[in-house]
């Protein structure tokens, strides 16, 4: 019996006062969101105006859209477990699409990992992304004073700028928006007001359960773009650092960085396992995202595309054919605190490439990553 394709799950998430409720309601009124399931923390801090027209169990309501909302009580997995189990006994409805919607402080890696990591969840559900809502009014101090806001923008794939009336001065605006866009050059910067579909879809996989757009997820063109850009201007402007915010070494987001390592030759799956192995095991609470489409060598014809956070690595998915006709291989990193020469320096270590700043003996010496054998 052939199994069910995957369920995409959407992780709606973004710091206390952002205005996820008053997306998340909005949201629910899309007739492209009837057949969708949304896991929240508890119906009382949430607020939903609809009208509830069905009480399905216990912390679990049927809405006039035609979703079903249930609260998180106990675990989410057993949470994500019991959604299934009522669906294929036709207990509840025939969903076809899961948003989890976060507490404003929460960190939406562990969230991630518990999907990704669950033998069955992980067959079952397909992490489809991470919307994050940042507030334009007091996005900028948020983000200042609180390093959950700047993991939740730095993880995501769309974040959604919310209350742009309530701001006066469009300077304001424009700042935050380059903020963002510096601390995530891959995410998809939307307003409240975008398509349903637009803030819930256009990740890794469709409704179908299949793959979707891959290089629509890996925005691999922007985070190097992105690094060139950087690149530049911290050779360029060496001299001008108190002019410009974005090297304030107070910010949270001083340490969070995006980038992408590439390789034009096939990677043989051994060296790929035994490079990332090594590095969830040495950095893995650094690695916030880890996202990939990979040339093996043993099937170069058919690449392969890896999603990760911190320790966790999910089994990779082979594709048919390649999205375009670049076929180098790509991962792009979202870390914290973790250097991209480290990790370039493990990469070229593993496919036999010159190191592109050889460490002096007593460095390597202390180096976890060093590989002397």
């Amino acid at each position: 019996m052939t199994p069910p394709a995957p369920m995409p799950l959407t992780i709606l998430t973004g710091f206390l006062g952002s205005g996820k409720t008053t997306l998340l309601n909005r949201l629910l009124k899309d007739p492209a969101l009837q057949d969708t399931v949304v896991i929240m923390n508890e119906f009382g801090e949430i607020g939903l105006d609809h009208l509830l027209v069905e009480i399905v169990d216990e912390g679990m309501v049927l809405l006039s859209a035609g979703c079903l909302c249930c609260t998180v009580r106990g675990d989410l997995i057993a949470t994500l477990e019991d959604l299934l189990r009522k669906r294929d006994n036709d207990r509840i409805l025939p969903f076809k699409r899961v948003i989890i919607e976060t507490t404003g402080l929460a960190d939406p890696a562990p969230i991630l990992h518990a999907v990704l990591y669950h033998p069955y969840l992980s067959m079952r559900y397909a992490v489809e992304g991470v919307v994050t809502v940042v507030d334009a009014v007091n996005g900028s101090a948020t983000l200042d004073a609180h390093r959950e806001a700047v993991k939740q923008a730095a993880v995501a794939e769309r974040i959604v700028i919310t209350k742009t009336d309530l701001v006066q001065d469009r300077d304001t605006l424009t700042r935050l928006r380059e903020r963002l866009h510096q601390l995530n050059p891959g995410a998809a910067l939307l307003e409240a007001d975008a398509p349903a579909e637009a803030v819930i879809s256009g990740g890794l996989f469709g409704l179908d359960g299949k793959i979707a757009d891959v290089a629509e997820w890996l925005k691999t063109e922007a985070v190097e773009a992105a690094e060139r850009e950087s690149h530049a201007h911290q050779h360029g402007h060496h001299h001008h650092h108190d002019h410009h915010h974005h090297h304030d070494v107070n910010r949270h987001d001083e340490t969070i960085r995006a980038f992408c390592l590439t390789s034009d030759q096939p990677i043989r799956q051994g060296t790929l396992d035994m490079f990332l192995d090594l590095l969830r095991s040495s950095q893995g609470a650094k690695l916030l995202r880890v996202k990939g489409l990979v040339a093996l060598a043993e099937d170069p014809e058919h690449p392969v595309v890896i999603h990760g956070v911190q320790h966790v690595i999910h089994v990779p998915a082979v594709l048919p054919r390649w999205p375009s006709e670049d076929r180098r291989s790509r991962i792009v990193f979202i870390v914290d605190d973790l250097e991209r020469e480290t990790v370039e320096r493990l990469w070229n270590a593993f496919l036999g490439k010159p190191a592109v700043d050889q460490p002096d003996a007593a460095a390597l010496s202390d180096n976890p990553l060093s590989l002397r054998r």
